[in-house]
């Protein structure tokens, strides 16, 4: 496996995953890298340079194996694992997350909830408890917690990555809006919906520029 995969691959697999899975469903074997292109529309080409990136999956004249190369993308995503998820922000959009079922199906599991909110402190959301922020520290110490989801308005960020900072977490799922600072021990995938929403905004501009071109 290549030490200097691009992000543009790593964020392709998770979709070769769901397809994957989809055909899994179906019952289906074996399927081409051509077939394979044809429903989820990338090349056949970009399919076979990307899989080449983690080993060899597939065999001339056969194609690949759905079940093996659903099974070899799971563990290079770490999906044969379980994680243990505590969100920061219990608010709307955090008991949002809490509640989609896909995350357990995946090996993803909300252990703690953290909020600063005297209304829903000591309330469960999907049956995991809201604690005070002000447990996250001692419950961090006590507790192994993978994955730190943080769901808090950007002003408080900063305060709370210097408490993760200090932990044994190993990730953060970062929808806060705010660029943290951490140890290089700990990842940070940062979401920035206003940004995918704003890439959309540029698409659809830049559509319509190019038709009143066009036309």
């Amino acid at each position: 496996m290549s030490d200097k995969i691009s992000i543009a691959v790593i964020k392709r697999l998770p979709r070769y995953y769901r397809y994957l899975g989809d055909l899994l469903d179906k019952d289906i074997a074996r399927i081409s890298s051509k077939e394979l292109s044809d429903r989820m529309g990338i090349t056949a080409s970009q399919i076979r340079q990307d899989l080449n990136n983690f080993g060899s999956f597939g065999q001339q004249g056969y194609g690949y194996n759905v079940e093996l190369l659903y099974n070899e993308i799971k563990s290079i995503l770490g999906l044969d694992k379980v994680y243990n998820l505590a969100l920061i922000g219990a608010g709307n959009f955090g008991q949002t997350l809490v509640n989609y079922p896909n995350f357990a199906k995946r090996g993803f599991n909300f252990v703690a909830l953290f909020d600063t909110n005297p209304a829903i402190i000591g309330t469960k959301v999907s049956g995991v408890e809201v604690f005070a922020a002000t447990n996250l520290e001692s419950f961090l110490a006590a507790n192994h917690v993978d994955i730190v989801v943080l769901t808090t308005p950007a002003s408080a960020a900063p305060g709370i990555a210097k408490t993760l900072a200090a932990s044994n977490i190993k990730g953060i799922w970062n929808f806060s809006n705010s660029d943290i600072k951490v140890p290089a021990h700990i990842t940070v995938e940062n979401v920035r919906l206003t940004d995918s929403l704003m890439t959309l905004s540029y698409r659809i501009n830049h559509d319509e520029i190019l038709q009143r071109v066009g036309g």
